[in-house]
C-alpha cells in the first residue's frame, strides 16, 4: 500500500534526524521547525537529549519552539527529570526560549544546584526568565546559595543570572560579600562591579574581587 505523500516526508525527515552526518541533522531540524509538525514533537525532544553537536541542538530548540507551547511544555517538564543530564539541561534550555510560565514549578532548588555544572546553568538562565513577578527575590536567594561554584564560565552564568533580575538580588548579593568562603565572597564581589559596570570584563573583575578578599577588605574595592 503507497503510504500519503506527508507521511512519507514525515518519515523521511525523521530518519534525518538520525543520520551520522551532523549536516545533515541540521538541516533536517531547519525543514521540521520550517513546517512545524506535532509528529515530531517528541522526536526533537528525545533527540535533545543525545544530540552531540551543539550547532544542530540549537536548531533543535529552535524546532520546539515552533511548536505550539501546549503541546511542548508538558513533554519537555517530563524530561527536566530525567536521568540523563543532557536531557534535563536542554530541556530546560528550551523551556526558557519558549518562556511559558507555567513551567516555573519544575525550576525546583534540586535543579539550581544540580551538580552537573551545565544542567544548573541552564536552571539558572530558565528561572529568571520563568519567575513569577514578585518571587524575584527568593530566587536571588537561592541562586547566591551557588556563587563560589565551578569555574569562569560558570561562575560567569550565575553572575549573568543574578544581574538579570535587578535591583531586587543587591541585599543578597550583599550579604554574600562578606561570607567567610572567599570564592564566594570573590564570586559575589566580582558580580557587584559587572551590576555596576556592564562592560567590565568578568575575568578582570573576578581577579580583582580575589585581590580585595586575599587583602581583607571585601568592602573596600571601591575606594
Amino acid at each position: 500500500m503507497t503510504m500519503p505523500k506527508e507521511a512519507t516526508n514525515t518519515m523521511r525527515a525523521l530518519q534525518r534526524l538520525e543520520n551520522d552526518s551532523s549536516s545533515i541533522r541540521l538541516r533536517a531540524a531547519l525543514a521540521v521547525g520550517t513546517n512545524p509538525d506535532p509528529a515530531f514533537i517528541g522526536k526533537l525532544i528525545e533527540r535533545c537529549a543525545r544530540e552531540p553537536e551543539f550547532s544542530v541542538r540549537e536548531t533543535l530548540t529552535w524546532a520546539l519552539t515552533r511548536h505550539a507551547a501546549s503541546m511542548t511544555v508538558p513533554l519537555l517538564l517530563d524530561e527536566v527529570r530525567s536521568e540523563r543530564a543532557q536531557a534535563r539541561s536542554q530541556a530546560l534550555h528550551t523551556l526558557s526560549k519558549i518562556g511559558d510560565r507555567r513551567a516555573w514549578p519544575a525550576i525546583t532548588p534540586a535543579l539550581l544546584s544540580d551538580a552537573d555544572d551545565e544542567v544548573a546553568r541552564s536552571a539558572w538562565r530558565a528561572a529568571v526568565v520563568l519567575v513569577p513577578e514578585g518571587e524575584e527575590h527568593g530566587l536571588a536567594v537561592l541562586l547566591a546559595t551557588q556563587l563560589g561554584r565551578g569555574e569562569g564560565e560558570t561562575q560567569l552564568s550565575l553572575s549573568r543570572a543574578l544581574i538579570a533580575l535587578g535591583e531586587v538580588m543587591l541585599p543578597t548579593l550583599g550579604v554574600a560579600t562578606t561570607d567567610l568562603d572567599p570564592r564566594v565572597s570573590a564570586h559575589a564581589i566580582a558580580t557587584e562591579r559587572l551590576w555596576r559596570d556592564p562592560d567590565a570584563g568578568f575575568e578582570f573583575a573576578i581577579e580583582e574581587a580575589k585581590r580585595v578578599v586575599a587583602l581583607g577588605g571585601a568592602r573596600q574595592e571601591g575606594q
